[in-house]
């Protein structure tokens, strides 16, 4: 038997299921687990396109948010309104 990766990013096709992801990785995960989210968030809806909205090179921002990375907040703003979301303390 042959198994695939599993990548959620093939499976987050629209803004809302995108805020939804976003939202519940920022309830229930750690500062990783949310910035793995926006990376992922990022590559579903393409990831240059999302660097261009963000003022960002796509190298940087794959580099940025790569397990490695180390985001500024700024960068994570830019990035979460890029996708459509805002960040809001509740």
């Amino acid at each position: 038997m042959k198994t695939t990766p599993f990548d959620i990013a093939e499976h987050l096709t629209t803004p809302e299921e995108i805020h939804h992801f976003l939202q519940e990785t920022s309830k229930t995960g750690s500062e990783s687990d949310f910035i793995h989210a926006l990376n992922t968030a990022a590559r579903a809806t393409g990831m240059s396109e999302v660097a261009k909205k963000a003022g960002v090179t796509r190298a940087s921002l794959y580099k940025t948010l790569s397990i490695d990375g180390n985001p500024r907040f700024s960068t994570i703003s830019k990035v979460t309104q890029a996708l459509g979301c805002k960040l809001a303390i509740a």
